[in-house]
């Protein structure tokens, strides 16, 4: 695997490395190395170019201090500096990063950018965010699943990603970039999915067919009514109505949306153990009530301290080798 586009890219035994590497590091970290340890200088010497053509919290913050804590350094750079797509080409642009870093983190509006800057780089290029898929994001909420349901021992035994086949996480929303990829890494590792949306906002037939020939057997399912989404959920999964570059629909989204908030009553619906992820940044009171967020069923906000942990079991597959 030289570049992370998405997870539908990702083969299954690479998705698997990188996660059970981000166990390993994990531990590693929670251990308190010395620094000198071969864990923490993985990346010693290496840097990683992160273009950032939208606003970002913790993109930029798991990336940075991933490569940190692995002893690289990373430095972070606006669309008004680089003018990606605009003054200079994708392609140009990972041709001259090329030959200055290690490697390149781009989160952008269209996933053709980092299509065609993958293209151009001859080293790896990840996609921190696209329209098309948010494949880092689906490796923390991985994380945040194999931590509630197969978690792993201190030295590696039991549990992981493996030991998730079986389980059924319940998106209730829009099925967005965040929707898609986390469907593709529960196909790859067994899992069933369950969209729940309006018809408009489902998956598109054609999406459907080519992970279905891509990563083979898919169990999914698109329902319309929350209640029968979570029903036999092990996790409800949510986010905002409206992403950004949507602000102009957000009177049609919030209308058409009625009805899908992942509040108590919803919940009620849902098996006694069923977790609730969300990805943020969040509207409390609009996609998701204060209650839920911040009830003891939430897992908010390991899932987002689980994004520093799987970019460096990412970065260390990529660009540290073993």
């Amino acid at each position: 695997m030289k570049h992370f586009l998405s997870i539908l890219d990702t083969p299954q035994d690479a998705l698997l490395s990188i996660l059970w590497r981000a166990i390993e590091l994990r531990d590693a970290a929670r251990a308190r190395l010395p620094h000198d340890a071969p864990q923490r200088r993985l990346l010693a010497g290496r840097t990683l170019a992160c273009l950032f053509g939208k606003p970002s919290l913790r993109t930029r913050v798991s990336f940075e201090q991933a490569m940190r804590r692995l002893g690289g350094t990373a430095m972070s750079l606006s669309q008004s500096e680089v003018g990606l797509g605009e003054r200079e080409s994708p392609e140009d642009a990972a041709r001259v990063l090329s030959g200055m870093v290690d490697g390149i983190m781009a989160r952008v509006s269209d996933h053709d950018t980092v299509v065609r800057l993958a293209a151009g780089s001859s080293v790896p290029v990840i996609n921190g965010l696209s329209d098309l898929a948010h494949p880092a994001q689906a490796l923390a909420d991985i994380l945040t699943l194999m931590d509630e349901f197969a978690p792993v021992s201190p030295g590696g035994s039991g549990g992981g990603p493996e030991a998730l086949a079986g389980r059924t996480v319940a998106f209730v929303g829009d099925g967005n970039n965040v929707a898609r990829s986390l469907a593709v890494a529960c196909a790859r590792l067994g899992m069933r999915f369950v969209l729940c949306s309006p018809e408009r906002y489902a998956f598109r037939p054609e999406w459907i067919e080519k992970v279905r020939s891509r990563v083979g057997r898919f169990d999914f399912e698109a329902v319309t009514k929350p209640a029968e989404a979570v029903a036999r959920a092990d996790a409800v999964y949510c986010d905002t109505f409206i992403s950004m570059g949507q602000e102009a629909e957000t009177a049609k989204r919030l209308r058409h949306f009625a009805g899908y908030q992942v509040n108590e009553t919803l919940l009620a619906n849902a098996p006694s153990h069923a977790i609730v992820l969300h990805c943020l940044p969040a509207h409390r009171g609009v996609e998701i009530t204060d209650g839920v967020m911040d009830g003891p069923r939430s897992r908010v906000f390991q899932q987002a301290h689980n994004r520093l942990d799987a970019q460096v079991g990412l970065l260390a597959e990529l660009l540290g080798g073993r």
